[in-house]
């Protein structure tokens, strides 16, 4: 089974919709800058990947992360041909502090919020009647744990199109714990890199229009990609560190639901937070999953310029890498100056973007919540594209040509049902996996150094 996303829509302190993202991205663009909306005096770091839109430095306003998400969703309805009517669609969406936000606001500042506001079903109801929505709190895997939800709607039967969605904004509580969090306040999102020293916050909001490929794309819609597979695992291994061994176990599981190999991975979109804990397990993870693949697939990390947008990090990648497989640029990790020795096996992008000349079809992207929350999806470039026009496959890249057979793509028989709105369960038997033969990198590959 496979899945079509026929709109996509976008906003993150980079740009106000996907193309001006994608362009940022490839040019190196951050939206790093100084606090806007907080007192800095409180705080020891005094920068985070903001969306710049409050009526004036200084001065906050509730209800932003509602605003971007109803953008991101009107964008991408709009692509799918859905226009404003989302009354028989189910709306997913993923988030860490939803509105919490507009909650400090109103507690400390006497800010007027409506309490039912603090639900993006209120806005979702309103302005599009969309009468079937569901929030996905799991952390910062949350947007692409309501793509593996959608995936099973689609597959019972239960919806033939699904808009899955993920959104955060930064509070000033969570800004806070974090700056405590680390031994030096971090100065930006630097993932793998020597000089590192934690994870900043980015905002932002992100929709995506989901459909059974058996369907076809439906009235007025174009194909933007194909989701081949979606995995995730709970393994409650610590509050906040990830554990390599899942990480892996989620990674292979994404890959047999997807009907492919190590070896068919042309890009993967890293989690990549800039964290020690995170960058050894990613790392070690990625290491055993790809050992022996040579060369490694093109391995960039977008938070290095958003930010960690939380519930909205996994499909912020998902969609980036869909614009980066359509138009054939991969961005530069930016910041990355001084690899760590555990990537010196991967082939990551830095400096700037680079231009394959073998075709990008298939992308990996990962994404890690704190309690063991591990998503990975399996996103490949779909073929009547044309937006990639000239460029040939290169010599090697013809394994990739039998893809649209999706042969052994029934692996998806294990989705369990929706009901309850705690369904899913088909998805988090990983937990025990130990097929993590080992945690080496790749050898030879140290061009991606």
């Amino acid at each position: 089974m496979s899945w079509l996303v026929t709109g996509t829509g976008a906003v993150a302190s980079i740009g106000s919709d996907t193309d001006e993202i994608y362009e940022s991205l490839v040019a190196g663009r951050s939206g790093l800058a100084g606090l806007r909306g907080y007192d800095r005096s409180k705080f020891r770091a005094q920068v985070a990947y903001e969306i710049d839109d409050r009526p004036a430095p200084g001065v906050d306003e509730p209800l932003r992360a509602t605003r971007w998400l109803e953008r991101a969703v009107e964008v991408a309805a709009r692509e799918a041909g859905l226009g404003d009517d989302l009354s028989s669609v189910p709306v997913l969406v993923g988030t860490t502090l939803r509105e919490l936000r507009s909650v400090e606001l109103s507690w400390r500042d006497g800010t007027p919020v409506e309490v039912a506001d603090l639900h993006f079903g209120t806005m979702l109801r309103r302005r599009f009647g969309a009468a079937d929505t569901h929030t996905v709190a799991n952390a910062c895997s949350a947007s692409l744990y309501a793509l593996a939800l959608a995936t099973d709607l689609l597959d019972l039967g239960q919806a033939d199109t699904v808009v899955v969605a993920g959104v955060d904004t930064i509070s000033e509580s969570t800004y806070g714990l974090l700056d405590r969090c680390y031994p030096e306040a971090p100065d930006r999102v630097r993932p793998f890199d020597r000089a590192r020293r934690g994870m900043l916050q980015g905002e932002g909001a992100v929709a995506v229009v989901l459909r059974r490929e058996a369907d076809g794309p439906g009235p007025g819609a174009t194909v933007r990609a194909r989701v081949r597979g979606v995995a995730v695992n709970c393994d409650a291994y610590h509050p906040s560190a990830p554990e390599a061994k899942n990480i892996a176990a989620a990674v292979r599981e994404a890959h047999r639901r997807a009907g492919v190999g190590s070896a068919d991975i042309d890009l993967v979109m890293l989690h990549g937070t800039g964290t020690p804990l995170n960058d050894e397990a990613e790392s070690a993870a990625l290491g055993s999953v790809f050992a022996g693949v040579e060369p490694s697939p093109y391995m960039t990390a977008i938070k290095s310029m958003t930010g960690h947008t939380a519930g909205a990090s996994g499909l912020h990648s998902l969609v980036a890498a869909v614009d980066v497989m359509r138009r054939g640029s991969v961005p530069p990790i930016v910041g990355l100056d001084d690899p760590v020795e555990s990537v010196a096996g991967f082939r990551l992008v830095r400096g700037q973007a680079v231009r394959p000349d073998e075709e990008l079809r298939i992308a990996q992207i990962d994404s890690f919540g704190f309690g063991g929350l591990n998503a990975v999806a399996i996103v490949e470039r779909y073929a009547g594209d044309d937006a990639y026009a000239g460029h040939g496959a290169a010599a090697g890249h013809d394994a990739h040509a039998g893809h649209d057979t999706y042969a052994g793509d029934d692996a998806g028989a294990g989705h369990d049902t929706y009901a309850g709105d705690e369904a899913h369960a088909g998805h988090d038997t990983y937990a025990g996996d130990d097929a993590d033969g080992g945690n080496g990198v790749v050898a030879g590959q140290e061009e991606g150094r």
